[in-house]
């Protein structure tokens, strides 16, 4: 298993990590089932594994997958992982809705704390911003954290190189997580100021999430690819996104140990250069300029 250091702390993670989120929502396994996968994920040599307060059902049942976590990792020492959670969205009747207000995050921060059985966060990300809040104020929330020692690093989701640039005024980013796929590359730029900042870039939704993953057993690239280098479509994709970057973390989603035993074996694939053009290539159309 390759490693890497988040951002420019001294905090060693896996270059693969686990997104936990379908252990949580709708459609979610039986928690014998989703506690199997994240073992699996860990023995596989994953230490990383993200998490948020609002991966569950509704507004009741906050904090589901944290707990799955921490009782799946408890036998192990927190010193051999990560759990990287977030803050910063409510599930009101099972709805999405942005909650950047500085109480509402510190309210998150310290109930996540109370589930994970922890005194500071390694990393706490601001889940995404609220539209109607400055994204400096719900920053601002999470640095007085910082000053209180609940946080020690902090990190941002789903957003643009803008409000980047506008957080770096007021607090040091350690990493940021978007969303980036083979039909997805709105993130470019974002990991190109992350890569120019020594910043982690956390690829969520590397397979294009539950509705797109299914297709890429079909895609006619990657099942060429999968049978040139004896792998499946989502190795080839790991392996694809491991290359763009070295400050690219992607961390796909599992349900079941043997989706993300695969996803692991396609840390060992090595795409020649050709290859890795075409798979750059094939989605123009969704890549910025």
């Amino acid at each position: 298993m390759m490693h890497t250091l988040l951002g420019t702390t001294q905090i060693q993670v896996s270059k693969l990590g686990l997104g936990c989120a379908p252990l949580s929502v709708a459609g979610r396994p039986d928690r014998g089932q989703a506690i199997a996968t994240i073992q699996a994920a860990f023995e596989s040599g994953i230490t990383l594994f993200d998490t948020a307060d609002t991966y569950c059902l509704d507004d009741h049942d906050l904090g589901h997958n944290e707990q799955l976590l921490q009782e799946a990792l408890s036998a192990y020492s927190t010193e051999e992982y990560l759990i990287i959670t977030k803050g910063g969205l409510a599930r009101p009747n099972g709805s999405w809705i942005c909650d950047g207000r500085p109480d509402s995050l510190r309210s998150a921060c310290e109930l996540s704390l109370h589930t994970l059985k922890r005194e500071c966060h390694p990393l706490y990300i601001l889940h995404a911003p609220d539209p109607s809040v400055p994204i400096e104020e719900s920053v601002g929330a999470l640095s007085r954290l910082q000053e209180e020692g609940k946080i020690l690093h902090i990190g941002l989701s789903n957003v643009t190189v803008s409000e980047c640039q506008r957080v770096q005024q007021i607090a040091p980013i350690t990493c940021i997580q978007n969303r980036l796929h083979l039909h997805d590359r709105h993130s470019n730029d974002v990991l190109r100021y992350c890569d120019e900042h020594r910043i982690s870039f956390i690829a969520y939704s590397p397979f294009g999430g539950p509705s797109n993953s299914i297709h890429l057993q079909n895609h006619p690239v990657l099942s060429e690819l999968a049978q040139k280098y004896s792998a499946s479509p989502y190795q080839i994709v790991i392996a694809w996104l491991l290359a763009l970057s070295p400050n690219l973390i992607p961390i796909p989603a599992a349900t079941k140990p043997s989706s993300i035993q695969d996803s692991v074996r396609g840390m060992d694939i090595l795409l020649d250069e050709a290859d890795l053009l075409r798979l750059t290539n094939i989605d123009q159309a969704n890549t910025p300029t």
